[in-house]
C-alpha cells in the first residue's frame, strides 16, 4: 500500500504540477518547502547537521537561514523537474550557463570520451537536459532502482524522454556498459557524492571521513576518459554551472591507490562548490561516516535516511 501511495503522488505531481503556470508551481514549492523546514522533521535536522559540517563557524540561526533557503531550493530542483518535459528547447537553452565548458567540448571533441561527476547540487537534471539540448550531445547514466519498481520505471522514462540512457544502478552491467559509451567517445554522467555502501571510497570531505563512489575514477582510467567535477548552483531565474578542470590519473601506485587519490580530487572540487553555495547542496541524507551507526565489529553501517 505505502509503495502504490507513493508512486500514485509522484505520477500526479508529474501530471498537475507541469500544467500549473509557473509563477502557481514556484509559490507551491515555496510553500511546500516552507511548510516541512517549520516541521523541522528529519530530513530537515539532517540538512542542518550537514551545513554545520560545511560552516563550522556559523551560528544556529545562519544554519537555520540556510536550511530553509536549503528546502527552497530542493522543492525547486523538483518543480522544475516535474516541468521539464513541458519546456521548450529555448526555454533549457536559455536557463542554464556553464564556466569553462571547453574542458568537456574540447574532450569530446578529441574522441577521448568523459565521465561527468556531480555533487546533489542545483539541479541535474536540468543540466541533463541543457546537455541534450544546448550541446546536442547524448549521454548515458545510471539510476537507483526505486521502489515500488512503477517509480522506477517512471523516473527512467522521465530522464528518456529528456535525452538521456538511463542505466539501473543494480541488477545489470551499469559498468561495463558505461566503459563501452566512453570508448567510443561519449559522455557519461553520474551523480557521486555519497556511497554509503562496501565499495565507497574513503575521502576527507570538509576535514572528517566520509565516503563516495569509486566508479568515476575507475571508469576514467581503464578507458582513458576524461574525469571532470562539475558543481551547479541558482543564480536568481538562472541556473549556472562550472565545469572543473579534469582530474589526472596518477602516474604510478595500484588501480584502488589511484582511485582514491582521484576520488578525493572530486571530492575537493565538490567542496569548493558546496562552500561557495551551501544552500543549493541538497543533501538530506547521513554522509560523514562519524554519523552513520557502528556495525558490529566497529565499521560504520550507511542508512537510507
Amino acid at each position: 500500500m505505502k509503495d502504490r501511495l507513493t508512486d500514485a503522488l509522484y505520477g500526479l505531481g508529474w501530471s498537475t504540477v507541469k500544467k500549473l503556470p509557473e509563477p502557481v508551481a514556484e509559490r507551491l514549492g515555496r510553500t511546500i518547502a516552507d511548510a516541512a523546514w517549520k516541521r523541522r522533521g528529519k530530513g530537515v535536522l539532517r540538512l542542518e547537521a550537514n551545513l554545520a559540517r560545511v560552516l563550522p563557524d556559523a551560528t544556529p540561526q545562519r544554519l537555520a537561514e540556510l536550511s530553509r533557503a536549503g528546502m527552497r531550493s530542493y522543492l525547486r530542483y523538483w518543480m522544475e523537474s516535474f516541468r521539464l518535459p513541458s519546456w521548450s528547447r529555448e526555454r533549457i537553452k536559455d536557463g542554464v550557463d556553464v564556466k569553462d565548458l571547453h574542458h568537456l567540448t574540447d574532450g569530446l571533441a578529441a574522441g577521448k570520451g568523459a565521465v561527468v561527476a556531480l555533487p546533489h547540487l542545483a539541479n541535474w537534471d536540468l543540466a541533463g537536459a541543457w546537455v541534450t539540448t544546448r550541446l546536442e550531445t547524448p549521454f548515458t547514466t545510471v539510476a537507483e532502482r526505486l521502489k515500488p519498481e512503477t517509480l522506477y520505471d517512471r523516473f527512467v522514462a522521465y530522464r528518456e524522454s529528456l535525452g538521456m540512457e538511463v542505466l539501473p544502478h543494480t541488477g545489470g552491467s551499469a559498468f561495463g556498459t558505461l566503459a563501452r559509451r566512453l570508448r567510443a567517445g561519449g559522455l557519461v554522467c553520474l551523480v557521486a557524492d555519497r556511497d554509503l555502501s562496501a565499495s565507497g571510497v574513503e575521502v576527507k570531505f570538509f576535514g572528517e571521513s566520509a565516503r563516495m563512489p569509486g566508479g568515476p575514477a575507475m571508469l576514467a582510467q581503464q578507458t582513458g576518459a576524461l574525469l571532470l567535477p562539475v558543481t551547479l548552483w541558482y543564480d536568481g531565474a538562472m541556473m549556472r554551472g562550472r565545469i572543473h578542470p579534469p582530474v589526472d590519473v596518477p602516474e604510478t601506485g595500484t588501480r584502488a591507490e589511484k582511485t582514491s587519490v582521484m576520488t578525493q580530487a572530486l571530492a575537493d572540487a565538490f567542496a569548493t562548490g558546496i562552500a561557495d553555495h551551501p544552500e543549493d547542496w541538497h543533501m538530506l541524507q547521513r554522509l560523514w561516516l562519524a554519523d552513520l551507526e557502528p556495525r558490529p565489529g566497529g565499521t560504520a553501517a550507511g542508512e537510507p535516511s
